[in-house]
């Protein structure tokens, strides 16, 4: 037994709204005794999600446009979510595996807290009397999908906080097809993971098993430095930090960014020319016939990017 697992989190806004909605028991034996959202319940708190669902109830944001997302960087994530006044998405000071590689998917939660005995014994007694021998950091590993960036909450914890080691961080990898990993919480064998090419996001790495913890939740909200996480955000990190993006905002994210691309395109050229200073160009030119040109060189540089894209659908 790697450690003693079963029910509760943190006393956080998330864990709040969990004890006021959730199902404590569950039929499904997958879940055990688990706290979740019900799909209704979870469909309820997304409701502005203009994409189709999961089977769990999450959004499913698209994967041609979880492609897309491999391109944006953190300040173009933050301008639009600025202006929408979601000013608590981005999280950072983490250990980042493989900084080049960018991180992308959608966000399947997990939420942990410290042991505590009497909560633990009758957690795994409901869970045995469900067919579930223990509730362990394996319980949520297994219920992970394609395109899924496991996160989780482990409340920081260094010593036996380590979420995985290498051949559960394979195991993960080959489960959401390179999805990622974010962990409030600790790592295990890191010259493993290091070889293993998926991106992931740790406070800190130990030698120890994960141990004196309960497992608390799976796709509720979660608190990730500080920021609430809904089941089916999509995850975007980058080696500076982590985005957590409301699945009604990516299009928007996607396609400023589409613009924002061909602004800094256009104006490295005019910089490449060596006639102008930079105050003339960046950020927006002076010139009324410098603003015609910018004006023209976006719209076509738009058009093929779309006809690009539907080449390919």
């Amino acid at each position: 037994m790697i450690f003693h697992g079963g029910g509760i989190v943190r006393l956080s806004i998330a864990s709040m709204i969990c004890v006021c909605v959730l199902w404590i028991v569950l039929s499904s034996p997958a879940s055990g005794q688990l706290l979740t959202f019900s799909k209704q319940d979870l469909v309820a708190y997304t409701a502005q999600n203009p994409f189709d669902r999961l089977p769990d109830g999450r959004p499913k944001v698209p994967d041609d446009l979880i492609e897309r997302a491999r391109g944006l960087s953190s300040e173009e994530v933050w301008s639009v979510l600025q202006e929408k006044q979601f000013n608590q998405q981005y999280a950072d000071a983490f250990q980042v595996l493989h900084p080049g590689k960018t991180m992308v998917g959608r966000a399947f939660t997990v939420q942990f807290m410290p042991l505590r005995g009497d909560v633990a014994d009758v957690a795994e007694a409901k869970a045995k009397e469900h067919g579930l021998k223990r509730l362990m950091n394996q319980t949520a590993i297994d219920m992970l999908q394609p395109g899924d960036v496991l996160v989780v909450d482990l409340f920081g914890k260094k010593v036996n906080g380590t979420i995985v080691g290498d051949n559960l961080f394979f195991y993960v990898m080959k489960a959401t097809h390179g999805g990622g990993l974010v962990v409030d919480g600790s790592v295990r064998d890191l010259d493993g993971i290091s070889e293993i090419d998926m991106p992931a996001y740790f406070r800190a790495v130990d030698p120890t098993t994960i141990g004196n913890v309960m497992l608390t939740a799976i796709n509720v909200p979660v608190r990730i430095g500080g920021v609430t996480v809904m089941p089916g955000d999509l995850v975007v990190g980058d080696r500076e930090g982590i985005y957590f993006i409301p699945p009604q905002f990516v299009q928007e994210v996607l396609d400023r960014s589409d613009e924002t691309h061909i602004h800094d395109e256009w104006t490295k050229k005019k910089f490449d020319e060596g006639k102008y200073k930079s105050s003339e160009i960046y950020g927006s030119p002076t010139d009324p016939k410098l603003q015609q040109e910018y004006k023209d060189y976006l719209t076509r540089r738009l058009d093929e990017i779309h006809k690009q894209r539907s080449s390919k659908q």
